[in-house]
């Protein structure tokens, strides 16, 4: 490495910004000045945004930060929510939503001793939240980038054993998944799980109650999607649209015991017969409003007082608690459901796609080289 030699007078700042110049410069190596980044415009029509792919500087990475040359990102139901209030509004969210992704680092700022350049990584969902409680939402935005930077305190290894497609579908899905399930529930081996749809988390839950020892009962509209479940190691399954009572159903699989974990998926529309599944003292953890009904916030003591249930509002997770979830999957080798990987060039079609409902697990767009 060349030395650096400072001669004559320089101020405190001057020094400063000169090393982390310095820095930035010996770990990066030569970056292109500009990238392609996804981002919302106003549409042709005059009313809301659409999706454009532009070109953009490339960020540089600041103190504690890491610029990582993007590989893949995968999508959650938030993001086509984000887009959407965009299109009725006419006003744009910030940048896209897109909080999942994974890649290499290709630089790293001053102060940086967690990575070096060439590491595998992806980046937690929050932006801020490392470890302890949540004190608020902040979810990380703008991944559908070629570089993006992240501050180091955010940033995971890829497990050794996934792909960069793999690790960019955890950071929202899974984690939200292993925490209502692992955190703010105990789940222990054979006890009842019920999860809601095949999407990215109730597919992560399936998984993670199988390799668990539980005893996984999915829903879904489709058969076909339910034998792809029974593949993964469901326990039982119910189609909520052959049997719109389908709490029952769920029952008849437990032998009337009920189900002591349900990942609610629905909201309003559903949370009374996901009551209507617990058995004694379970536990409802709500994580999203994914149905007509829209989120569920505060808990009905009416509905739950009869079962001695709890319910909690889930807030996908930490850097902690991302890093447990790895350790689980790696000592299991869940590798993550994929239903379809999209190239960048074709993101709004990834987007229609996840709006048509037709997905089992995940849907990712890679970032070509």
């Amino acid at each position: 490495m060349k030395r650096m030699y400072i001669t004559g007078p320089m101020t405190h700042l001057a020094m400063l910004f000169s090393i982390c110049l310095f820095s930035i410069s010996v770990a990066s190596g030569a970056e292109p000045d500009s990238m392609r980044q996804w981002q919302l415009a106003k549409a042709e029509s005059g009313t809301g945004y659409t999706t454009v792919l532009k070109t953009v500087p490339v960020p540089a990475p600041a103190v504690n930060e890491v610029l990582v040359r993007m590989r893949a990102v995968s999508l959650n139901r938030k993001d086509i929510y984000a887009q959407d209030r965009s299109m009725e509004t006419g006003q744009a969210t910030p940048g896209l939503s897109i909080s999942d992704g994974a890649g290499d680092v290709i630089a790293i700022g001053a102060n940086v001793t967690r990575f070096k350049v060439g590491d595998r990584v992806v980046g937690a969902f929050d932006s801020v939240w490392i470890d302890g409680a949540s004190t608020g939402y902040r979810s990380r935005q703008g991944l559908l980038s070629e570089y993006v930077v992240m501050t180091e305190d955010t940033v995971l290894p890829i497990p050794a054993y996934l792909n960069y497609e793999e690790a960019a579908t955890l950071p929202c899905a899974a984690v939200t998944a292993w925490n209502t399930l692992f955190k703010a529930a105990k789940l222990q081996k054979d006890e009842y799980v019920l999860l809601q749809g095949t999407g990215g988390v109730s597919i992560f839950g399936l998984q993670l109650a199988a390799a668990a020892g539980a005893r996984p009962i999915i829903t879904s509209s489709s058969d076909a999607k339910l034998e792809q479940a029974m593949a993964l190691g469901a326990f039982g399954t119910v189609n909520y649209r052959t049997y719109p009572d389908w709490d029952i159903n769920v029952r008849k699989l437990t032998n009337d015991v009920g189900v002591m974990h349900v990942l609610e998926v629905g909201g309003q529309d559903t949370f009374p017969k996901a009551v209507a599944s617990l058995a004694k003292g379970g536990h409802i953890g709500s994580i999203g409003g994914l149905g007509e009904g829209g989120f569920v916030r505060e808990a009905p003591e009416d509905l739950l007082k009869p079962y001695n249930a709890t319910w909690s509002y889930i807030y996908v997770g930490s850097r902690t608690d991302f890093e447990n979830l790895n350790a689980f999957m790696t000592e299991h080798q869940i590798h993550p459901v994929i239903d379809r990987v999209f190239p960048y060039a074709e993101t709004p079609a990834a987007y229609d796609y996840m709006k048509s409902g037709s997905f089992f697990g995940k849907i990712v767009i890679a970032i070509d080289k």
